[in-house]
């Protein structure tokens, strides 16, 4: 059963669509496909929690071996062949061979990365869907609402509830990308492109100072309209912006080259990745003017949040693999609502502690052999979620 109704503006309409309530085989059938998915997320979660243990680690021990290796480097303008194959530290403003362009709109910098950036205004599709019960069917009422937005990428308008008035174009004439410039320096030393690619904060590119490139391109603000009226953008009009990453020059407008501290092994004149002991590689670039002991510093930093992050992960992921293969149980008590309310509340606890005790557990045995103190610590640690939930249960009446 359909029901449309426009409300009043054709960018808005309501569908009601209804199906028999599942029954109880049919549920059961989706439970047992939901705890197959439940079993491989939670054999998932134990290699994420494992590995990423034994990655935390090694990265820590890598950067710890780096900063007692790396030799700074007083002029960047000089290659000395007495640290070749050595761990530099060296700081100092990016140069490029010649700068970049986008001829097709007049657009030219001297910096290490240009991005065009293409939008076209579209038609979005938003929706909102509620479900009720009523005479033993489940009835679903879903609200789609349409909206135009200016969208980086194309927006199939195929996959909307209705098309009809909706209608986005299959593709952008003109396309976005990106320019990289295939010489960067700092002093007298070139960069890897692991090392460019590290260098990825862009900033809007002023565009007050360019003319009209073209008699169908109008320039407002920062962007080129290809628009018969950029104040009213039809479906279909484009805008370009530019953006840019790593001043590698001065400009008058932007001011200085943008200056950057990198961490790499010395090979002639170029820096490229050091691998170090640990089996880690060690190539570091960050904006400004750095101490080697900030730069590391950076670096653990960023290797503990990535650490954390990734616990994270693996305890919800093994949270949800739990509470997705003991669903059999609410379903199988779905009938009596006061049971599997009380049912669901209990699994979810039960999840909830096995998956910290299992999670902390998974730890431990990542950190047995690279300090087994801090294993054993963290072992006998997850066993207090399982202390505390039974220590909440009551204890069986004596017979």
């Amino acid at each position: 059963l359909q029901q449309f109704s426009d409300a009043g503006s054709r960018k808005e309409h309501v569908k009601i669509t209804s199906e028999a309530k599942p029954g109880f085989l049919e549920r059961l059938s989706e439970t047992s496909g939901g705890m197959l998915i439940g079993l491989v997320t939670f054999l998932l979660s134990f290699y994420v929690l494992f590995t990423n243990e034994g990655r935390a680690l090694r990265t820590a021990k890598s950067l710890d071996e780096g900063l007692s290796l790396v030799f700074p480097l007083d002029n960047i303008h000089s290659v000395s062949q007495q640290n070749e194959g050595r761990l530099v530290h060296l700081a100092g403003a990016l140069s490029t061979s010649k700068p970049l362009f986008d001829p097709s709109y007049g657009v030219s910098i001297q910096a290490v990365k240009l991005k065009r950036n293409v939008e076209m205004y579209q038609w979005v599709e938003y929706e909102e869907s509620t479900e009720h019960e009523e005479n033993g069917e489940i009835k679903k009422e879903t609200k789609y609402s349409y909206n135009t937005e200016w969208k980086s990428e194309v927006v199939n308008s195929r996959n909307f509830d209705r098309e009809i008035g909706h209608k986005n174009p299959s593709a952008m004439a003109v396309e976005s990308f990106t320019a990289v410039s295939p010489n960067v320096q700092v002093g007298s030393f070139v960069l890897s492109k692991g090392l460019v690619d590290k260098i990825d904060d862009f900033k809007q590119l002023s565009l007050s100072n360019l003319e009209d490139p073209h008699a169908d391109v109008t320039r407002g603000g920062d962007y080129f309209y290809h628009s018969e009226n950029p104040r009213r953008p039809e479906v279909g009009d484009l805008r370009v912006s530019f953006f840019y990453a790593g001043l590698s020059g001065d400009d008058p407008h932007l001011g200085s080259a943008d200056k950057v501290t990198v961490i790499a092994r010395q090979r002639g004149d170029q820096l490229v990745p050091y691998h170090t002991k640990s089996g880690d590689v060690l190539q570091i670039l960050y904006p400004g003017d750095l101490s080697a002991e900030e730069v590391f510093q950076k670096e653990h930093q960023s290797n503990s949040m990535k650490t954390w992050a990734l616990r994270a992960t693996g305890w919800l992921a093994m949270f949800v693999g739990i509470s997705l293969m003991t669903r059999i149980f609410y379903t199988l008590v779905d009938w009596f609502p006061v049971v599997r309310d009380l049912v669901n509340i209990g699994l979810k606890a039960f999840a909830f502690c096995v998956a910290s005790s299992l999670s902390l557990l998974t730890i431990s045995v990542g950190w047995l052999f690279h300090r087994p103190l801090w294993a054993l610590l963290i072992g006998l640690l997850s066993v207090v979620p399982i202390v505390v939930a039974k220590s909440r249960v009551p204890p069986k009446k004596q017979q």
